[in-house]
C-alpha cells in the first residue's frame, strides 16, 4: 500500500539513518579508546597518546544521538553523501581538524563524528549563528564576512588571473585584500590550523545577490596547497550538481584531485604544493 505520507517517512528513515552512522562513530571510537597507539594530531606539535587527548566521545555523540533521535528536522545531505566523509574520518585514526563553511541542522552531527579533534564552523548569518547554538551551545562557530556577489561569478573567475596575490604561486588568505576571492577576515584559529578536512556547504549560492561559494572554494584550495604537515587536505563541495559550484571545482580544485562523490558532493584530496612559478591551480 501507497504511504500517504512519504515526505515524512523520508525524513524519518534519514533521521535514523544518521542515528545509526553516529551509533557507529561512537562504537568505533569506543573500541579504538582500549588501542595505546599513539597518534600525532595536525593541531600539536609532537605525539600524544588518546588518553593525552581526553579523547571521550561520549558526551558530544550521546548529543548528537538524543538530538536527531527527537528531531523532526534531518541533515542536508544524503546518508550516501555523508558517509564519504565519515569513512574519510575513520580512516584517519584519530582526532583531526576539520573545517566546515556552514552551520545548520547537521553541525551537531559533524562535530559529533570528531570527538576529541577540532571541528570549526563557519557561517555568514549571525542571527542563524545564534538560532543554531541555541539548541547545540558546545558547537564552534564564527560569523564570517563574504566580499563576493554570486552574480559576479564569471568575472572572478576570469580577473583573479591578473591579480598577483590570487596566483596559485603566491597566493596566501590571512590581509589579502587584493585578490576578491581570498577570505581575509577569518579567526585567527583558521589560519593558524592545519585543516586535515574542509567542507564546503556554504555560504548561499542560489539567488544573485548571495555571496556564492566562489571564495570558500577559492580559499580552501589555498590553504590545502599551503598544507606545511605531511599528508593531503580532503575537501569537500557540496551542491555541484549547481554550474558555479563545479566550473569553480574544476578551477581550483582540480579534477585530478578528484578521488569520491556521491550524490551532489564530491571529494578532492589536495596535496600540498612548492610550486613557486606555475600560474594554473590545476
Amino acid at each position: 500500500m501507497k504511504s500517504r505520507y512519504p515526505l515524512q517517512e523520508k525524513r524519518w528513515l534519514l533521521g535514523l539513518a544518521v542515528v545509526g552512522l553516529i551509533v557507529l562513530g561512537f562504537f568505533l571510537s569506543t573500541v579504538g579508546r582500549s588501542s595505546e597507539t599513539a597518534y600525532l594530531c595536525p593541531s600539536t606539535l609532537g605525539i600524544r597518546t588518546r588518553k593525552e587527548f581526553n579523547y571521550d566521545p561520549a558526551p558530544i555523540q550521546t548529543r548528537a544521538i538524543l538530538h536527531y533521535a527527537t528531531s523532526r528536522v534531518v541533515p542536508q545531505q544524503s546518508v550516501a553523501e555523508i558517509k564519504i566523509s565519515l569513512d574519510v574520518i575513520k580512516s584517519l585514526g584519530r582526532p583531526c581538524n576539520f573545517l566546515i563553511f556552514g552551520l545548520g541542522h547537521d553541525s551537531l552531527m559533524w562535530a559529533s563524528f570528531n570527538p576529541g579533534g577540532t571541528t570549526v564552523f563557519l557561517e555568514e548569518d549571525p542571527k542563524w549563528v545564534h538560532s543554531i547554538l541555541k539548541d547545540a551551545p558546545g558547537l564552534r562557530a564564527h560569523t564570517v564576512r563574504y566580499r563576493t556577489q554570486l552574480r559576479d561569478a564569471n568575472t572572478l573567475l576570469t580577473s583573479y588571473r591578473s591579480e598577483a596575490t590570487c596566483s596559485p604561486a603566491t597566493a596566501y588568505l590571512r590581509g589579502n585584500q587584493a585578490c576578491k576571492l581570498a577570505l581575509e577576515n577569518l579567526p585567527n584559529e583558521v589560519y593558524e590550523t592545519e585543516w586535515d578536512m574542509i567542507m564546503i556547504d556554504a555560504p548561499k549560492g542560489y539567488f544573485a545577490e548571495a555571496p556564492g561559494r566562489m571564495s570558500a572554494v577559492f580559499s580552501a584550495a589555498v590553504m590545502a596547497r599551503n598544507r606545511k604537515e605531511v599528508g593531503v587536505t580532503h575537501v569537500f563541495l557540496h551542491d555541484v550538481d549547481r554550474k558555479v559550484e563545479k566550473v569553480y571545482a574544476e578551477e581550483f580544485l582540480c579534477k585530478k584531485n578528484l578521488v569520491n562523490g556521491a550524490g551532489r558532493l564530491w571529494h578532492f584530496q589536495i596535496p600540498p604544493s612548492n610550486d613557486t612559478v606555475s600560474s594554473s591551480f590545476c
